[in-house]
């Protein structure tokens, strides 16, 4: 730990993480699936409101009429689960602020898989309208909840070998544009 109280590891988990797409098949155990999901109930969300619900998929055909419906997620195939990310518009803060909320939730949740050694990616739901609805269906979601993303996560077939540098000043202003 450093003197101001940051943790070097927290960071280095943020700067490492990749979207993992291959997985080796075997079950994630329930109570990590139990923690990645209280991570993403630890986001902040506006005025504390917590719009979310996650439905947690382990289901083999559940995940093949959503690799159908959905042209990114070939990796279920090979997923332990799928968490799907739902914003609840009657909890939201106003219109809109579940996708923000949701989206702070998801991104916890990827961090919190790779802190436990597994590979994870967000598959994007909204805004795509086919998504949303053929998600919605699926999944027997009520009218008032919305899929905002799902979450692959397995044992990684294989790690990455390196980190690309994404860091870009030219993307950074001071004050002003």
């Amino acid at each position: 730990m450093y003197k101001n109280g940051f943790h070097m590891e927290l960071y280095e988990g943020i700067i490492s993480r990749r979207s993992i797409r291959n997985y080796t098949g075997e079950k994630v155990d329930e109570e990590i699936i139990t923690s990645i999901i209280k991570a993403g109930m630890y986001a902040p969300s506006a005025r504390n409101r917590r719009p979310w619900h996650f439905v947690v998929i382990d289901d083999r055909s559940i995940m093949k009429k959503i690799m159908d419906v959905h042209p990114y997620s070939s990796m279920l195939a090979e997923a332990s689960h799928a968490i799907v990310v739902c914003g609840d518009k009657e909890l939201e803060n106003g219109p809109g602020y579940y996708k923000l909320d949701c989206s702070a939730a998801s991104q916890n949740m990827l961090l919190a898989a790779h802190s436990k050694g597994l590979g994870a990616v967000w598959l994007g739901v909204e805004p795509r309208e086919e998504r949303i609805k053929a998600v919605s269906n699926i999944l027997g979601l009520p009218s008032h909840v919305a899929p905002v993303s799902i979450i692959s996560i397995g044992i990684p077939a294989k790690y990455p070998s390196s980190l690309p540098e994404r860091f870009d000043e030219k993307r950074i202003r001071r004050n002003k544009w």
